[in-house]
Order: C-alpha cells, then sequence, then structure tokens
C-alpha cells in the first residue's frame, strides 16, 4: 500500500514546495508544477484500483488545474470545464458508495444539506452580478460543485466528506479572489495561498478517502 501510495505523498510534496509560487506570474514552468499535483493523486488512485470515477476525477482536477494557471478567459473556460467534469464524476463515485440517489440527502443529513443549498442560492446575489460575460459558466460551476457537495453528504462521515467540504471552501475563497477583490486587494496573496492550502487538503482527503 505504501508503495502504491508514494505518488500521493510526492504530489503533496511538490504541492508544498509550490505554495509560495501560488500567487506568481504565469510561466510554463508554473502551469507544470501546479499541475504535478494532482497527475500523482490521478496515479496513486490507478495503482491502488480505486474507483474508476475517482480516478478520473482526479486526472481531470490536474487538467482544471493547468487551464487556471494560464492567462485568459479562454484558458478560464477550459479550467472551469475540466473541474466541473470532475465534480461530475465526484458525485458519480459518491453516489456509488452510497447506493442512493442525490434527493435522499435532504433525509439523511437534512441541516448541512440544507445549508449548502442556501449558500448556492446566495451566490446569485454576492457572486452572479459581478462575473460578466463569464455568468453563465460560473453559474452551471456552482450548480455542479453544489451537487458534488451534496452527495457526499450522503456517504458516511469521513476522509471523503472533509476533503469534499474543503474543496468547495477552496472555490468558495477563490470566487471571492476572482470576482470580488480588485487586484491591488490587500488581502488578495492570502487568497491564493488559502485556495490552494484548502484545495490540496480537500483533494488528498478525497483520495485517502476513497482507496
Amino acid at each position: 500500500m505504501m508503495t502504491t501510495m508514494f505518488p500521493a505523498f510526492l504530489g503533496l510534496a511538490i504541492a508544498l514546495i509550490y505554495l509560495p509560487f501560488t500567487n506568481g506570474g504565469v510561466s510554463w514552468r508554473r502551469s507544470i508544477h501546479k499541475t504535478l499535483p494532482l497527475l500523482l493523486f490521478a496515479l496513486a488512485a490507478y495503482l491502488t484500483d480505486a474507483p474508476a470515477f475517482l480516478v478520473a476525477g482526479l486526472f481531470l482536477s490536474a487538467l482544471g488545474d493547468f487551464g487556471l494557471s494560464r492567462d485568459g478567459d479562454s484558458a478560464f473556460l477550459y479550467g472551469l470545464s475540466a473541474f466541473a467534469l470532475a465534480h461530475v464524476l465526484y458525485i458519480l463515485h459518491f453516489l456509488s458508495l452510497a447506493h442512493a440517489p442525490l434527493w435522499e440527502v435532504f433525509s439523511v443529513a437534512p441541516i448541512p444539506a440544507i445549508a449548502l443549498l442556501a449558500l448556492l442560492i446566495s451566490t446569485e446575489l454576492w457572486l452572479a452580478p459581478h462575473t460578466g460575460a463569464l455568468g453563465l459558466p460560473v453559474r452551471i460551476y456552482v450548480l455542479v460543485i453544489g451537487a458534488m457537495g451534496l452527495s457526499a453528504l450522503l456517504v458516511p462521515v469521513g476522509l471523503s466528506t472533509l476533503g469534499a467540504g474543503l474543496f468547495i471552501l477552496s472555490d468558495l475563497i477563490l470566487a471571492v479572489e476572482l470576482f470580488r477583490m480588485k487586484e491591488d486587494h490587500p488581502r488578495k496573496p492570502l487568497a491564493g495561498y488559502l485556495v490552494w492550502i484548502f484545495y490540496i487538503a480537500g483533494q488528498g482527503l478525497i483520495l485517502f478517502g476513497g482507496v
């Protein structure tokens, strides 16, 4: 098990090394460095015979990392689309573990499910009006990641559930950073660090919970 999980530990080490460069300028070296951790997570999941939905979700997340490391709306949409597909695969992963339809979450875990639903609805007030031409893709992504969070609530509380929560928290901070903070905002660098920390922690927990 330790041998097959070595890529995951290597990915965590690379992610830690990347942290100081989180807010650096766009470069191919930075893009490759940012993409490597999730590629290694996907490799570890594959080597441990983890469920196919999990392996594919981790791999698509790596593609999403690459897209978001580049400049421009096209690269952003590429990254957003890759992450949306990754969340769809995570939804299928969690539903297959729970052996239950998504709507049952409101009877299994009603309070956190309603709280998450309220958060999703609130994005129409504090996020959507500030997304400009990216409004529709962002709205779709919010729905997909929200469904991922709801599906994670169907499985017994553990590493995967915590990981899904941290993933959502990471994207919540990223949304504030991208669409509500100006470039010279004093807390923008801190937001960048927190996004990476919560994101890697969330993905790592989803990986370890799945294997």
